[in-house]
């Protein structure tokens, strides 16, 4: 075309190395995490054991999507770590906040609140309990 430059080899393999990195934005934002895990658990799901989760602390189970934690008089609680702003599933525990990897939504683990935008809706609660010494969460009946 006249008047107009032509791209030069290294706008063009720019372009083309910069594509494939976009496209993992996607992926890591893609509802449940991309692992073919439900998003929640839709039965009753063995978490782990009863004693991985220390009063007045929290524990994240990645592979179901899943955060439980312990009040200090030792009763469970449980949510989704699918962050409801996204859709993104939460691959971070720290101390109790839940940080999500996409946009850096901040949940408390043991209310399910909010504690960081851009979230703005609290995370789904999940039934949970313990059964022969295993920790067992499941949707909310």
């Amino acid at each position: 075309m006249p008047g107009r430059p032509s791209a030069s080899r290294r706008t063009v393999l720019r372009g083309v190395a910069l594509t494939p990195v976009a496209g993992l934005g996607l992926a890591a934002c893609s509802g449940g995490g991309g692992g073919g895990a439900p998003a929640t658990p839709t039965a009753p799901v063995v978490l782990g054991a009863e004693s991985e989760v220390a009063k007045g602390g929290a524990e994240l189970y990645q592979d179901q999507n899943v955060v439980v934690s312990r009040a200090v008089d030792g009763s469970l609680t449980a949510f989704s770590s699918i962050c409801t702003h996204a859709g993104c599933a939460i691959n971070k525990l720290d101390g109790t906040t839940l940080v999500c990897p996409c946009h850096g939504s901040e949940f408390d683990a043991r209310t399910g609140k909010v504690l960081r935008a851009p979230a703005t809706e609290p995370l789904n609660p999940l039934s949970v309990e313990a059964k022969n010494g295993k920790i067992v969460a499941g949707p909310e009946a």
